[in-house]
């Protein structure tokens, strides 16, 4: 296990910095939209742009990467965030902090493609899938502990943006004084929409679902709380405890989603996801501030797996020579869902106030919910099941590591001739 930490710790090092940067920017921007006096509406929109960013980035980055090469576009990428996280304050403006947020996305979807390929590159059949472990225990832990950075400085401040701008420029470092050899660039062939839908209705859903949930949760969650009265220290406690609650449970019930119908354990993380929202709601308005971070570790931990299970529940019915390709499709079906779900809970919160962002998490995953039981109903589980394997927290992975160890798994269920 050491050797493997030691071959890819580097490139680890530079993921972990773009974590710890984009987790608290984000919370940070929302916090500034508020005291900018920007409607909750607006922030929505303008935190949404992110997501559209990286949903382009995912299709276009690395055609920049396959004309400039890995560190040449890894250092162009972080340049350009770097300056357009210090440009938000130069520039209050709502449409130009929305191109701003494009931008980002756009270039943080190229940095994690090469970090990702790298890594892919650097592992081994045997060693892939600790990799992808510590990978994802580098996402959950970049995000949790960037919301501690929240307490450097106050949001009405210069210094915050100038503390994410620095890191992100720290980040370059690992990447460029790397010996590893650059992989070459690949396009996976893509997957029309609909054709993946036919391979699991309910995978497909849950990753629109995942994408909409998690993304009003880490764009418009800093709204709720500064709206229901926390404060800065408290803010960033509830979102990292949510974050880091999405790390504890991922393993435990892709364990149990691997031994009974994923489906079932699926509709079982939705329904309890929309539970936890309840108990935050009710938290706020007693108020309890520990009971706040207690349903939010609760909320974390089921609402974060739903994206992993149901990446896995269609890996379990798509043909094993289709993983790239059905990846591809699924980067794409949580781009559309993430984009869409931060302008839809901003305008719930703006009518129904700041517990509207839970109704509408509460609403989407008792969808999903119905909607794997109606299906439980019409149709039987896969005969084979693909590994559950865990998925970042913000959506921000290009899932290179994710197919290839499935395809590595896959090979090796495989019965010898």
């Amino acid at each position: 296990m050491w050797t493997t930490v030691k071959s890819v710790a580097a490139l680890l090092s530079s993921y972990g910095l773009l974590m710890l940067a984009n987790a608290m920017f984000g919370t940070l921007l929302g916090l500034r939209s508020k005291l900018e006096g920007f409607s909750t509406e607006i922030t929505g929109v303008i935190m949404a742009a992110f997501f559209v960013g990286m949903l382009f980035g995912a299709v276009y980055a690395v055609r920049i990467v396959a004309s400039a090469g890995h560190i040449r576009s890894f250092a162009a990428f972080a340049s350009v965030m770097s300056v357009s996280v210090l440009a938000h304050v130069l520039i209050i403006d709502p449409f130009a902090w929305m191109v701003l947020r494009a931008v980002a996305g756009f270039c943080m979807a190229g940095m994690v493609m090469i970090v990702e390929s790298w890594l892919n590159e650097r592992s081994t059949n045997t060693n892939r899938g600790r990799v992808l472990s510590l990978y994802m225990i580098t996402n959950y832990l970049g995000a949790g502990m960037g919301q501690f950075l929240l307490n450097v400085a106050n949001p009405d401040s210069f210094q915050l943006f100038s503390v994410a701008s620095i890191i992100f420029s720290i980040a370059l470092v690992p990447i460029l004084l790397t010996r590893a050899e650059a992989p070459k660039p690949s396009v996976p062939e893509r997957m029309k929409f609909r054709d993946l839908i036919k391979v699991s209705p309910v995978g497909v859903i849950g990753t629109m679902t995942a994408g909409m949930t998690n993304a009003s949760l880490n764009s418009m969650g800093p709204i709720f709380a500064t709206s229901v009265g926390l404060s800065v220290r408290e803010i960033s406690i509830f979102m990292a405890s949510i974050l880091l609650g999405g790390m504890l449970l991922q393993f435990p019930i892709g364990r149990l989603s691997d031994q009974f119908d994923r489906r079932t354990i699926l509709a079982l993380a939705a329904v309890l996801t929309a539970v936890a929202s309840g108990g935050i709601i009710w938290a706020v308005n007693e108020p309890l501030v520990i009971g706040i971070y207690i349903f939010g570790i609760i909320y974390g931990g089921f609402c974060y797996t739903i994206y992993p299970i149901s990446s896995a529940q269609v890996n379990d019915m798509a043909d094993k020579d289709r993983l790239v390709q059905i990846s591809a499709g699924l980067l794409m079906a949580y781009g559309i869902g993430a984009s869409l779900g931060p302008i839809i809970a901003s305008q719930i919160m703006g009518r129904l106030g700041p517990d509207g962002l839970f109704y509408f998490i509460s609403a989407c995953t008792c969808f999903l919910a119905l909607f794997a039981i109606l299906r439980i109903i019409q149709r039987s589980s896969g005969a084979h099941k693909a590994s559950f394997l865990p998925l970042g927290s913000l959506g921000t992975s290009s899932k290179q590591l994710y197919s290839n160890v499935q395809m590595s798994m896959r090979r090796k269920d495989k019965p010898n001739d």
